[in-house]
């Protein structure tokens, strides 16, 4: 068993209503590690990391996410099935509820904060009721210096209790598993589930909700590094179409993998201090740096491993949603501090389900706004709870699950910064060509490398007739040839081989977009509505 004397930080939790709690305080990576393997709730690798199980739950479970309606709240937040309401006087309550469960155990607290740009900086304490929970949170946020730690003062409390189940008819929750956030109170609390994701996910929508209405601050579902010469790269995606790894790159510094804040002094900050990466299919050759970041600090979710330790990749039995969270300083090139200058190129990622969007295409600003909007993916299974197989999908900005205030407010804000600092941006299919999912294949890692590359270095330049070929259902401008790239490659239409198979597939999904886009027309300009597919299918 793990030595306790070497605990020797602890604070009282009775301000929190947390009585007669065994507290451990600060505790470093190695002895939460430690503390996992020794009350059996984890084992250790061949590689030196932990692995866990997170449970009933691997994966967010949205429908599940509330947001307590208030005075802060109320005239600002686009509520609906993605911000639900929660009632205030029923949070205090369930809040009691959660923090009596936590009384008389053993718990782990730790002070990080949010936001690597000084100006933005959130502090934010962690109350967790498992070793391993704690440690996710030390890999996640920043980690104050010994200095900052002594005149702390945490902004925020997250309060994270897994093993308390809520009784939906007395607590007002839909069932038993709950991430609320409480504006007014400042808390972030989650029960009846494992899943680590909704710890940072509960931060970020707190600061999707507190940058852009306090500090004029644009947040953002992306992952950003920069080059040798200082421009910045941003890649917005959601889970599952390649943000953490096409942003993980052995010539760029990486700045982060997932969120950022675009500040109006146009710098890019990172929210947090570490990565969470998808490692379904994982390979040392594919993706070397991530390969290497699974080390001792580094936890792995929902993996099988053999009894020596080793762990299959490939095998999804528990989830298609395996995970691992690692430290940043994992990855050997990160820009320090997480902060960069002068966004020149921004990357919308999508895993087109259907194959009929092009592997890379240059966007108008109208046709930004519209695609950043729409946010367009396929869900992949496993990522949220209940969905088996991939379903084509919306995701308004990219990150709507995430999103407190109406998709136009942060659409706005991203066109007038696009603007501002001259921004191209980029539409980028990793997803199925060839042919929709079930036919097609997955879009060539190294062959979007190579497009994103050919971007980066300036190889693929301004419009003209020569040099591009606008798509006659969605009107983006696709490049004729990319350096590393099979022309055929970049026409979509080319891989199938079957003129009115494609475009009657193309039609289908332009048709959606459509129709998605209804229910932002009424807040949407003209220019803003034309940046869609013009062409309808009869």
């Amino acid at each position: 068993m793990v030595n306790h004397t070497q605990f020797s930080k602890t604070i009282s939790l009775d301000q929190y209503g947390i009585k007669n709690a065994k507290v451990n305080f600060q505790l470093s990576s190695e002895e939460l590690h430690a503390e996992t393997i020794a009350k059996g709730q984890g084992v250790e690798s061949s590689s030196g990391a932990i692995a866990v199980n997170t449970g009933e739950f691997t994966g967010r479970s949205p429908m599940d996410r509330f947001i307590v309606k208030d005075a802060i709240t109320e005239d600002k937040i686009w509520w609906g099935n993605i911000n639900i309401p929660f009632d205030s006087d029923k949070f205090q309550k369930l809040y009691d509820k959660v923090t009596n469960y936590l009384s008389d155990k053993e718990l782990y607290v730790r002070d990080s904060y949010a936001c690597a740009d000084e100006n933005y900086k959130l502090n934010i304490r962690v109350i967790n009721e498992y070793p391993w929970s704690n440690m996710f949170a030390y890999n996640m946020f920043l980690r104050p210096t010994e200095a900052e730690l002594e005149n702390f003062s945490p902004e925020w409390t997250i309060v994270n209790a897994p093993g308390f189940m809520a009784d939906p008819e007395a607590d007002g929750t839909r069932q038993h598993n709950f991430a609320i956030l409480d504006f007014t109170r400042k808390i972030a609390l989650i029960g009846g589930t494992g899943y680590t994701g909704e710890i940072k996910k509960g931060i970020f929508s707190a600061l999707n909700f507190i940058l852009p209405v306090f500090k004029d601050t644009l947040p953002m579902h992306c992952s950003a590094n920069v080059g040798k010469d200082g421009d910045t790269a941003i890649f917005f995606g959601l889970s599952g179409t390649g943000k953490t790894t096409l942003s993980t790159d052995p010539n760029r510094s990486l700045i982060g993998d997932d969120e950022h804040g675009w500040t109006k002094e146009n710098t890019v900050f990172n929210f947090e201090g570490g990565c969470y990466a998808k490692v379904i299919n994982l390979s040392q050759e594919q993706e070397p740096e991530i390969f290497a970041a699974i080390k001792k600090g580094a936890i792995l979710e929902n993996v099988i491993m053999d009894d020596k330790g080793n762990v299959d990749f490939a095998d999804t039995s528990i989830t298609q949603n395996t995970r691992v969270s690692y430290p940043i300083y994992h990855i050997d090139n990160i820009r320090k501090p997480s902060v960069g200058e002068n966004p020149k190129h921004i990357f919308f990622l999508t895993a087109d389900a259907f194959g009929v969007l092009p592997p890379i295409s240059k966007l108008t600003p109208n046709q930004s706004a519209y695609h950043f909007i729409s946010g367009y993916t396929a869900k992949v299974a496993g990522t949220e709870a209940g969905v088996v197989e991939p379903v084509p999908s919306f995701s308004a900005c990219f990150g709507a699950p995430f999103m407190p205030l109406h998709p136009t407010k942060y659409a706005e804000m991203l066109s007038k910064k696009m603007k501002e600092a001259g921004v191209n941006v980029w539409l980028v299919n990793t997803g199925w060509t060839g042919g929709p999912y079930g036919v097609g294949t997955r879009m060539k890692l190294k062959y979007t490398r190579a497009m994103i590359n050919a971007v980066l270095n300036g190889d693929l330049g301004a419009y003209t007739y020569e040099d591009y070929h606008i798509h006659s259902v969605f009107g983006v401008a696709q490049p004729r040839t990319c350096p590393g790239v099979p022309t055929e490659v970049l026409s979509p239409r080319a891989t199938w081989n079957d003129d009115e198979a494609y475009y009657k597939m193309a039609f289908k999904l332009s048709n959606a977009f459509r129709e998605n886009f209804k229910k932002f027309q009424d807040d949407a300009n003209e220019d803003i509505r034309r940046g869609g597919p013009q062409r309808y299918a009869f």
